[in-house]
């Protein structure tokens, strides 16, 4: 059974604790009653494309070959071989590869997998191209690049993840808070103060899960007022309460966050939604 002071997959997903997910309990008469609050998206992706990131398919490839399907194949084919290259050696060529062929596609999707595999490979060249990324255009690949920045070193980027706290989009702010607290602990008080007021309930949710490794009576008040809120989703009210229970220096040596591995700690969120690791 899971340790529920235990911090380090984030808040509790509501698939693995049914009884958390917003609607338990209730008996909606027909589908008008039903209310989606969450980020959720239906897509008409192909069962190829589902089956993008199994890289099973090229592993054995040489290198050659997944730079060259990268390069020209279909949009399925580059993603996979996005995603393969973070599984070799950080040679030029891989590296070349990722930065010139990957980041630079049209794909939302590519751009991704390749800043992802980046953050695997690690070292330099790969944090400068993770920095330039944490500008595009689509708001999953930012997300991706503070998870890869995280990955390859949150000390040497720590001023652009910060940067990142003001992004527009909920996945990037609560990804740049995740890193941060992983470096700052308890000094992140009144960042994750100010996130627990976010109009993102992702964010609120991820702030308040945070506050739990903060031994501070304002993290302990604001815990207390968003666990009583009516106002606020059930998800976001019980991991309030939940980060009460909590021991802050156990959560803190815990804790580990939801920027490392392949980690999908909420609803919705994995590679096959274009979304980062959290």
């Amino acid at each position: 059974m899971r340790d529920e002071e235990e911090a380090t997959d984030g808040p509790t997903d509501p698939r693995v604790h049914p009884e958390e997910s917003p609607g338990f309990g209730e008996d909606p008469a027909g589908l008008e009653d039903i209310e989606v609050d969450r980020d959720v998206t239906i897509g008409e992706a192909t069962p190829r494309e589902l089956q993008a990131t199994d890289i099973s398919p090229i592993a054995d490839d040489e290198v050659a070959e997944k730079v060259s399907l990268l390069q020209d194949g279909d949009v399925v084919d580059r993603r996979r071989a996005a995603l393969a290259l973070g599984e070799e050696d950080a040679t030029d060529v891989v590296v070349d590869a990722l930065v010139h062929l990957g980041l630079a596609d049209d794909d939302a999707d590519v751009r991704q997998f390749a800043v992802e595999s980046l953050g695997n490979l690690g070292g330099e060249r790969a944090g400068e191209a993770a920095v330039a990324t944490l500008d595009d255009a689509d708001p999953w690949v930012r997300a991706e690049a503070v998870v890869a920045l995280d990955r390859i070193d949150r000390g040497t980027f720590e001023s652009h993840v910060e940067d990142a706290l003001d992004d527009a989009h909920h996945a990037v702010r609560r990804n740049a808070a995740v890193s941060l607290f992983k470096s700052r602990g308890e000094a992140m008080l009144d960042v994750l103060l100010e996130q627990s007021h976010d109009e993102s309930e992702r964010v609120r949710e991820w702030a308040v899960h945070l506050l739990a490794g903060v031994d501070d009576e304002r993290a302990d008040q604001r815990l207390r007022a968003v666990a009583g809120d009516d106002s606020e989703p059930k998800v976001v009210r019980s991991t309030a309460a939940r980060s009460l229970e909590a021991d802050p220096g156990k959560f803190r040596r815990q804790f580990t966050g939801g920027t490392e591995n392949d980690s999908a700690a909420l609803p919705g969120e994995s590679r096959l939604n274009r979304q980062p690791d959290l």
